[in-house]
C-alpha cells in the first residue's frame, strides 16, 4: 500500500525539478506563476500552483535517492513477510488436510456395516482421497489470497480517499458492478462443479470395480461393457467439468472489463484534475497505481471463484460423509463386562431376536436358540436363509430389531464392541490380506505374538506345508491380490491369523470354501483341536465338512426349521435331508 505513494512521491520530485528549472531564478512560486499568467500560458499556471517547485533549482536528486530507498526497504519488507506468509499458510493448510483425513478415518471406523455395504467403495475412497485434496489444494490457493486481497482492498481504498475522494468514488462504484457480476456467473457455475465430484467418485467407483474383477471381466469378455459405462460416465464427467471451467472461467474476462473501464475513468478524470492543479502528476500517478492494486484484488477474488466453488463442492461430499449416521455408542464399561470376572466361557443365547436389512422385508423374526460352551454348530441352509446375517448379528456388524442376543448371561447391547468381540475369532469366505509379509499377516490375529507363536500356527493350519516352497518362506511380500500364492492359500492364511488369537469363539463363514480336498481335510483336522473347549459356528454349503458337528441348525427365511445332529437329522428326513440328497445322491445317481 506505501509503494504506489512513495513513488508517487519520487516522480513530484523528478517533475518538480524539470519544471523548476524552466522557471525564472530568483523568483518566487508565485511570481513565476503571476508571469505564467500573463503570458497567456493560464492553465499551465494553475498545474504550476499545485506543485511544490522552486524557480531556477532543477532536480533534488537527495531527496529523489532517499525516497527511492524507502521504497527498496518497503518492498524488501514485503518480500520477507510474503515468505513468512507462505510459510504459515503451508503449516495450516497441511495441518488441517491432515486432520480433516484423519477424521474421515474415525468416522468411517464409527459407521455402521449397513452404510459402507451402501456405497460404492471406489466413492467412498474418492471422498478420503480425492475430494480432500482437492480441499486442501483450495485451501492453500486461496486462503491467503483472501485475506491479503480483503486486507489490499481496504487499505488501497483508504489511501485513495486520502489522495482524492473525488476519484476514489469513481472506483468504488465499479465494486457493486464487479459483485453482481461474479455472484451471477457463480450461480450458474456451482452447481456443475457439484456435478464434476459426483461423477468423479462415480467414475472412481467404476474403476475399482473393474479393477478388482478383471479376471472376472475378461474371462467373460465383458471389457466391451465396462467400457461401454467407463465412456458414459467419462463423458458426465467431462461435460460437468467443462461447463463448470468455462462459466466459471467467464468472471476473469468481466473482471478485466470493469477494471480496464475503471482506469480509464481514473486517468481522464485524474488528468483534468493535474491540469486545474487540483492534483500533482505524482498523485495522479500514485492513484492510477492504486486504482489498479484495487481492481487486481477483486478480480483475484472473481477468479478464485472457481477454485471456491470446486472446493466448496468436495467439501459437500466430505461433510456428507461426516455427517452420516454413526454406530449407536457404546456403554460405559462398567455395564458391560465386569473386569474381575472369570474368561469368557462361550454360551451364546438368541432371545426373541428379530432383524431386517429393511423394514419391508423381515428376514428373522422370534429367533431363540442356546448354543453351550464348548459346542460346535453348523448353520445350513440355502443361499439368502440368513445364515452370515445370523454371525453378524453376533458379532453387533448389524443391530438387532427386537430381542436380546446374550453372550455368557450378559446382553452383547450392554457391552462395549471390542469387549464383545475381544473373544471372537472370524474366518470370512471373502479373504482379506494385507500388503505385508506372510507372517505380518498371520501375526495381525493378536497383538505382540512371538515368531513361534505365528510359526505354531501356520503349523496348525497347514500353511507351513507351502510357506517353505515360497523363495523368501515367512518373509514372502503378499497382499490381498496375490503375491505368489493361490486363493486356497490366501484362505489358510486367514484360518491361521483366526488360530493364533486363541478365540474363545470361533465363527467360521465357508472358511474352507477355496481350499482342496486334501487340504481341507489337514484343516478339518486342526480345527477339530481347536474347538476343544471353544464354542465355534461353522457356515458351510459342503455338507462333509460338518458332519461332526454337535448341534446342525437348518435354517430357510430366517427361521430355524431343523436342529440336531447329522444322523438324526438325516433319519428325520427333513430339509437336512433334502439338502444332502441334493448335494451327494445326485451325483452318485448320474455316475450310476
Amino acid at each position: 500500500m506505501l509503494g504506489p505513494k512513495l513513488l508517487g512521491d519520487a516522480t513530484n520530485v523528478v517533475f518538480n525539478g524539470v519544471v523548476g528549472r524552466m522557471l525564472p531564478a530568483g523568483a518566487t512560486k508565485e511570481q513565476a506563476v503571476e508571469g505564467l499568467r500573463e503570458s497567456g500560458q493560464g492553465q499551465v499556471a494553475d498545474m504550476v500552483s499545485g506543485m511544490a517547485v522552486t524557480p531556477g533549482e532543477g532536480i533534488d536528486f537527495t531527496a529523489l535517492g532517499r525516497t527511492l530507498l524507502t521504497v527498496l526497504a518497503v518492498y524488501l519488507g514485503a518480500a520477507v513477510l510474503l515468505w513468512l506468509q507462505g510459510l504459515i499458510l503451508a503449516h495450516v493448510v497441511q495441518r488441517a488436510g491432515y486432520r480433516l483425513r484423519r477424521d474421515v478415518q474415525a468416522k468411517i471406523d464409527r459407521l455402521p456395516l449397513s452404510h459402507l455395504d451402501s456405497k460404492a467403495r471406489g466413492d467412498t475412497l474418492s471422498r478420503v482421497t480425492n475430494d480432500i485434496d482437492n480441499v486442501t489444494q483450495t485451501l492453500q490457493q486461496t486462503l491467503s489470497q483472501v485475506i491479503t486481497s480483503l486486507l489490499t482492498v481496504l487499505g488501497v481504498l483508504g489511501m485513495m480517499f486520502y489522495l482524492s475522494w473525488q476519484l476514489a468514488l469513481i472506483a468504488v462504484v465499479t465494486v457493486p458492478l464487479s459483485a453482481l457480476l461474479t455472484m451471477s456467473i457463480a450461480k450458474r457455475s456451482q452447481p456443475q462443479f457439484v456435478a464434476q465430484w459426483r461423477s468423479t467418485g462415480a467414475l472412481g467407483g467404476q474403476v475399482e470395480e473393474a479393477f478388482t474383477g478383471h479376471e472376472v471381466v475378461t474371462a467373460f469378455n465383458s471389457q466391451d461393457i465396462f467400457t461401454s459405462s467407463f465412456t458414459e460416465e467419462n463423458e458426465r464427467l467431462y461435460q460437468a467439468s467443462f461447463k463448470a471451467q468455462f462459466i466459471s472461467g467467464t468472471i476473469m474476462p468481466s473482471m478485466g472489463f470493469v477494471a480496464n473501464l475503471n482506469y480509464v475513468l481514473i486517468a481522464v478524470v485524474g488528468g483534468l484534475r493535474v491540469a486545474s492543479g487540483a492534483l500533482t502528476l505524482g498523485e495522479v500517478q500514485a492513484f492510477i497505481q492504486y486504482s489498479r492494486q484495487f481492481t487486481q484484488p477483486l478480480a483475484q477474488l472473481a477468479s478464485m471463484a472457481n477454485l471456491v466453488q470446486s472446493g466448496v463442492a468436495s467439501a459437500e461430499r466430505i461433510f456428507e460423509l461426516m455427517d452420516a449416521d454413526e454406530e449407536s455408542p457404546d456403554p460405559e464399561p462398567a455395564a458391560g463386562r465386569d473386569p474381575d470376572d472369570l474368561a469368557p466361557r462361550g454360551r451364546v443365547e438368541f432371545d426373541g431376536v428379530s432383524f431386517s436389512y429393511t423394514e419391508a422385508a423381515p428376514l428373522i423374526e422370534d429367533l431363540s436358540l442356546v448354543v453351550e460352551p464348548g459346542q460346535t454348530v453348523a448353520v445350513v441352509g440355502p443361499t439368502g436363509a440368513g445364515k452370515t446375517t445370523l454371525v453378524n448379528l453376533i458379532m453387533r456388524f448389524y443391530e438387532i430389531d427386537g430381542g436380546r442376543i446374550l453372550l455368557d448371561g450378559a446382553d452383547t447391547s450392554a457391552m462395549t464392541r471390542a469387549d464383545l468381540r475381544e473373544p471372537i475369532g472370524m474366518v470370512l469366505q471373502d479373504t482379506w490380506l494385507f500388503r505385508g509379509t506372510i507372517a505380518e499377516n498371520i501375526a495381525f490375529g493378536r497383538d505382540g505374538a512371538t515368531d513361534e507363536e505365528v510359526h505354531e500356527a501356520a503349523r496348525a493350519t497347514s500353511v507351513e506345508r507351502f510357506v517353505h516352497s515360497l523363495p523368501d518362506g515367512y518373509d514372502t511380500v503378499i497382499d490381498d491380490e496375490g503375491g505368489g500364492v493361490s486363493a486356497g492359500e490366501k484362505q489358510l492364511i486367514t484360518i491361521a491369523r483366526a488360530f493364533l488369537s486363541d478365540p474363545q469363539i470361533l465363527i467360521l463363514d465357508e472358511a474352507t470354501s477355496s481350499v482342496d480336498t486334501r487340504t481341507e481335510l489337514l484343516v478339518q483336522q486342526a480345527m477339530s483341536t481347536l474347538r476343544q473347549g471353544r464354542t465355534s459356528f461353522v457356515i458351510a454349503h459342503r455338507l462333509s465338512t460338518i458332519r461332526d458337528a454337535d448341534v446342525i441348525l437348518v435354517m430357510e427365511h430366517g427361521q430355524i426349521v431343523e436342529q440336531g445332529d447329522h444322523a438324526s437329522l438325516l433319519e428325520a428326513d427333513g430339509a437336512y435331508a433334502r439338502l444332502y440328497q441334493a448335494q451327494f445322491a445326485a451325483p452318485m445317481t448320474a455316475e450310476a
